[in-house]
């Protein structure tokens, strides 16, 4: 493993000399060090250099010059660059696929669907660069126009999170990018590499079109950072994506300076299995939400809420389901599950599953923290299904791991949408039903509350084509599709007067 790994660092450009902080081709840091450990194998990764106070001013100091420059490129140039920004991401796909799965530990397919995200919504942006389109309206006043159009904002601050280290940052930065912004990212510092090797790509494609230094700046540290980012009134808009705590503290420190913010928080997603759900469907959908990426997506199932009258069937199903899961090196195309981030999230699994105990939970899959040949690194975990009273007091919480409660509705749907949406967070939901009348009852306004609604499909995953993002306590952001691009840019009215006359409000005049 350690001779594949150190060939992928190679081939992505990464090697000692690459501290933590750039703006361009040059690497700096002064901070403490970052030592991250594999979860895959517990090996110590290479060590970086975090950011001093120092670093982070000469940094926004050049991504404020880049901006200048950046913005009065024409938007379908920079459409350009993203292009070829996704054109050497399908030449790195899996190299940084692979370095995706190793650094935070989910599947090798999901690392190049990952990567395959990247490579997506860079199409997108490329089409999106000719399409940054205002309205016209027309004025009360004789011979006035009136329109609107956008304008970028100027440096965007990215804070993301580690369970998925270069989708969400590239739905952020290519968006941001085509809009005529320059973009300074925080990653998380868990997953430090996969952001050196991202910031190597785009460095690549910005080099050689003689773009100038600030267009892509990468600052890796702790919450310090993320501090120093939020209270800068130089940054307009924050996009940081996290913990629902987290981005409590960013909206404060921001909304204090009356700044923008695109917050992507805590999910506690739930389907709905009606009496007319396709069994089969609802398990595959259902499996796969709650252990894909060991249970650490914001997306993933976190409850189930079955009807009555197929709940024996739906949790035979998931039985014989979790039976053929195999848990092991994710990088190993065999396994389904590979580990936790880290030894903490080991301890907060099973912290949960002693508290569900004491509330009420009975177990119909009790999983454990797993030890022995395979699982040295200490962050490998078996999935739990536990049957739990939906009112009790861990269903309200959202737990990163592959924990799903089971929770029994009778009678009609508004019982099941009430349980659904009676928690605090508001992400991902689903229905699971061939009755045309319940899906369209789920998707109404008086159905479920969520920022995602999906019929006969999982909570789990996204295309880039549809603004993602949620309510309440998830944060109310949108990024990546349909027109979340209006985040990064300032709206601006304009009216033309092409008489000789100045009609003014209220009939007001002056003689002169």
């Amino acid at each position: 493993m350690k001779k594949e790994i150190k060939s992928i660092l190679s081939s992505l450009g990464i090697n000692n000399n690459q501290l933590g902080c750039s703006s361009g081709d040059k690497w700096i840091g002064t901070g403490p060090k970052i030592i991250t450990n594999s979860p895959v194998d517990g090996d110590q990764l290479i060590s970086i250099i975090s950011a001093s106070i120092e670093d982070y001013e000469s940094i926004i100091e050049k991504a404020e010059y880049g901006f200048k420059i950046f913005r009065k490129i024409p938007a379908p140039k920079r459409g350009e660059l993203v292009r070829q920004f996704g054109d050497e991401l399908r030449s790195q796909k899996e190299n940084l696929g692979k370095l995706v799965s190793y650094e935070m530990g989910k599947s090798y397919q999901e690392g190049l669907g990952e990567v395959q995200e990247m490579i997506d919504i860079c199409d997108f942006a490329v089409g999106l660069s000719r399409q940054l389109n205002g309205l016209t309206m027309h004025s009360e006043r004789p011979l006035h126009r009136m329109y609107d159009q956008y304008h970028p904002l100027g440096v965007v601050g990215i804070i993301s999170a580690f369970n998925f280290p270069v989708a969400v940052w590239s739905w952020n930065v290519t968006l941001a990018w085509v809009c005529g912004n320059v973009c300074v990212s925080k990653p998380s510092e868990k997953t430090p590499l996969c952001s050196i090797a991202c910031q190597n790509i785009i460095e690549k494609v910005l080099t050689k079109n003689n773009m100038p230094e600030g267009i892509s700046s990468l600052i890796n540290g702790g919450s310090d950072v993320g501090k120093w980012l939020s209270e800068d009134r130089r940054i307009p808009l924050i996009s940081a994506t996290g913990s629902t705590a987290m981005g409590r503290k960013v909206a404060e420190a921001v909304g204090k300076r009356l700044g923008k913010t695109l917050l992507e928080l805590g999910g506690n997603n739930a389907i709905i299995v009606t009496k007319n759900a396709d069994i089969k469907m609802t398990v595959i959908g259902s499996i796969f939400g709650a252990v894909g990426t060991c249970g650490q997506r914001c997306t993933s199932t976190r409850r189930l809420i079955v009807h009555e009258k197929v709940y024996s069937k739906v949790i035979k199903a998931l039985k014989k389901g979790y039976q053929q899961l195999r848990i092991g090196n994710p990088l190993d195309g065999n396994n389904h599950i590979g580990p936790l981030i880290d030894k903490n999230a080991v301890r907060e699994y099973v912290d949960a599953i002693l508290q569900a105990e004491k509330q009420g939970a009975k177990w119909i899959i009790k999983g454990r923290a797993l030890s022995g040949k395979g699982y040295e690194s200490g962050c490998y975990v078996s999935p739990s299904i536990a049957e739990i009273n939906a009112d009790a007091q861990i269903v309200q919480t959202e737990t990163f791991a592959p924990l799903l409660y089971v929770i029994k509705y009778s009678g009609e749907l508004n019982n099941a949408i009430e349980i659904q949406n009676n928690v605090s967070q508001g992400l991902s939901s689903a229905i699971m039903t061939n009755n045309i009348q319940e899906a369209e009852a789920f998707l109404s306004h008086w159905g479920s509350d969520c920022g995602i609604a999906n019929v006969n499909i999982g909570t789990s995953g996204a295309e880039i084509g549809g603004a993602f993002g949620g309510e309440k306590d998830t944060g109310g952001g949108r990024e990546s599709g349909s027109d979340a691009w209006k985040i990064y840019m300032r709206r601006q009215t304009n009216t033309i007067n092409y008489s000789t006359d100045l009609p003014l409000a209220q009939g007001i005049k002056f003689d002169i």
